[in-house]
């Protein structure tokens, strides 16, 4: 499963930081999610949020545990600045966490491990976990964005999305990190938009625009891009033209 270099997915998260509060309508639905699903007998007195962008899960994971110490950490600094609750703001990679071995009570991300290798992200995670710590995480499954796919499958054999693991394969991913207690549900999100081009510029708003190898690098003619948008105007809803985010949540313990 390839993933975009990863100073091309930071600059992307850096150009998008200003815009992406506005464009983040299904982000903080499922981050308000993720919270719901974190066990009512759990305590936490050191947080880690993993990938942070601009810190929307943190006042409610401070609501959840007012005296725990929490470190929003993103690959973006451009994200970090715009952190406006309460924390400490740390710049680094969920593949290589700048912190000590057994220093967090909670592991907390929500839809930023998609941009990672899995499984390093996982053992990072599990590494920096207490013994009992928790792990709450948010991704995306394969049918996010599907009808992107749509659009666009007879136009090139370009790939205009990225792929992503399914729920099945999370589950024994975070098994093999050395995690118990793995509980693994599947949700489905979806956004409208008035039309093609402002579903297009959301996608770009969240920073989500980016590809690995097999994408198109160089720009779609106008008659293509007309052909996409045609072919999308087929899926239209009351609501709007639908993009749908395959919602992955996960729990375990260390």
């Amino acid at each position: 499963m390839t993933r975009p270099p990863k100073a091309r997915i930071r600059n992307s998260f850096e150009r998008a930081a200003p815009s992406y509060d506005d464009a983040a309508v299904v982000q903080r639905r499922v981050c308000a999610r993720l919270a719901a699903g974190l066990p009512d007998t759990l305590t936490a007195s050191r947080i880690l949020d993993a990938g942070c962008g601009t810190g929307f899960a943190q006042p409610l994971l401070c609501q959840r545990f007012p005296a725990a110490h929490a470190i929003a950490l993103d690959f973006a600094p451009a994200m970090l600045q715009r952190v406006g609750a309460p924390c400490c703001r740390l710049a680094g990679d969920l593949e290589h966490l700048p912190l000590a071995d057994t220093s967090i009570d909670l592991y907390w991300s929500s839809l930023a491990v998609q941009w990672c290798d899995l499984p390093r992200a996982l053992a990072e995670a599990h590494r920096v976990l207490t013994t009992g710590g928790h792990l709450a995480l948010a991704s995306l499954g394969p049918a996010t964005f599907h009808e992107l796919r749509t659009a666009f499958a007879g136009i090139d054999g370009h790939r205009h999305t990225l792929t992503f693991h399914t729920a099945e394969e999370m589950r024994h991913l975070a098994s093999d990190a050395c995690f118990g207690a793995v509980d693994v549900e599947k949700n489905t999100e979806i956004a409208h938009y008035a039309d093609f081009k402002s579903l297009l510029r959301a996608v770009k708003a969240l920073g989500a625009n980016q590809l690995g190898e097999g994408r198109r690098t160089t720009l779609l003619s106008r008659a293509a891009f007309s052909r996409a948008a045609e072919t999308y105007e087929n899926l239209r809803t009351a609501a709007g033209l639908p993009l749908t985010y395959d919602v992955i949540t996960l729990h375990a313990r260390k």
